[in-house]
């Protein structure tokens, strides 16, 4: 057989161990051939491809990134996309498709498959807000980053007696915040599922103070002031109809100078969580899901989605990953509560 591996969404530390794995177990153990498909479904829609041998492979396991590239390209917002993308692989020779990605990658993947193309999922998400599955890889690494920045910031924050304010990817879902902030003991942590008071932003900070520290407040991109609505940077939208957000750190460090008369500043740590070499948890992690991803695509387990289920990986339905979001139970952040202010 001949399969085509992509990449698609955001970036991720870990993809280049799936790539790995699926062509080194693929070549060793079944005698497939693989074809790498350049920058996500934008891959198979232009016929944009490199070699996926294993000299492309050969060291790449800590590397961030991808060897592929990625984009945020939807075959289904294009005119005839899908029937392109049909044309290419029966013209390439392509069997089936591994696709490694988020909800909208996975989700593109879901609308192929049951048009009749094969295709395998491997859940990436440095949000770790995929449903139906423990873990994503790329997550780990991203809540180490944070919590080394969170860190570096307590002891700035306390030479200068001011708070600061530490903004955390998490359009939806607040895994990045809550983890970091518990692990870098933050003084109260916001996130996009639960709707925050200022004014108890506010006294938390006044009470961390009062005690001779100096706050830091952990809050996730996406959360929401109970009195407004999400910041977002323009009205834009890209091809899976996400806004850009912006501008929530800043905003609320402003709401917390007017109402304690602290100093106050925000660190936006952004695409530095996407960056660097992947923890040894994603390492083992992306190792394994791309182990069981060319297993199922062997055994002919076709519209499935490798998945951490406690220890043991597990193969769930595609669509069982995609079809809402993984969500911080509002109990989980209620033991994290018990630490604020």
């Amino acid at each position: 057989m001949r399969f085509g591996v992509l990449t698609g969404g955001g970036d991720c530390p870990g993809l280049n161990g799936v790539i790995r794995a699926v062509v080194r177990k693929g070549i060793r153990d079944y005698g497939y051939e693989f074809v790498g498909f350049r920058d996500g479904w934008k891959g198979p829609l232009e016929g944009l491809t490199m070699p996926l041998d294993r000299n492309a492979i050969r060291g790449i396991l800590p590397r961030g990134g991808t060897i592929l590239g990625s984009s945020r390209t939807n075959p289904f917002k294009i005119d005839g996309g899908v029937e392109k993308i049909q044309e290419n692989l029966k013209k390439m020779g392509i069997d089936a498709l591994i696709a490694i990605g988020g909800e909208d990658t996975l989700g593109v993947a879901t609308k192929l498959d049951a048009l009749g193309v094969k295709v395998i999922g491997v859940p990436k998400t440095i949000d770790n807000d995929l449903s139906n599955t423990d873990y994503t890889f790329g997550f780990d690494t991203s809540v180490n980053i944070a919590v080394d920045a969170i860190d570096r910031l307590h002891t700035t924050a306390g030479s200068h007696h001011r708070a600061l304010v530490v903004e955390v990817m998490g359009r939806h879902a607040g895994w990045i915040a809550l983890h970091s902030g518990i692990a870098g003991g933050a003084t109260c942590i916001l996130i996009p599922e639960i709707k925050f008071s200022t004014d108890k932003v506010a006294a938390w900070v006044n009470s961390r103070f009062e005690d001779g520290f100096a706050p830091i407040i952990v809050i996730a991109e996406g959360a929401i002031p109970q009195d407004g609505d999400m910041k977002i940077k323009d009205q834009t939208l890209d091809a899976f109809g996400h806004v850009k957000l912006s501008g929530i750190g800043d905003w609320l460090a402003q709401e917390i100078e007017a109402k304690t008369g602290k100093e106050t500043r925000t660190v936006v740590l952004g695409h530095i969580q996407r960056g660097g070499s992947p923890t040894a948890f994603d390492r083992v992690l992306s190792t394994r899901f791309g182990l069981h991803a060319i297993t199922a695509a062997h055994e002919g387990d076709w519209g499935k989605m490798v998945a951490l289920h406690g220890t043991n990986i597990a193969r769930v339905p595609l669509a069982s990953a995609t079809g809402e979001l993984k969500l911080v139970d509002p109990a989980l952040y209620a033991e994290a509560e018990v630490f604020f202010g």
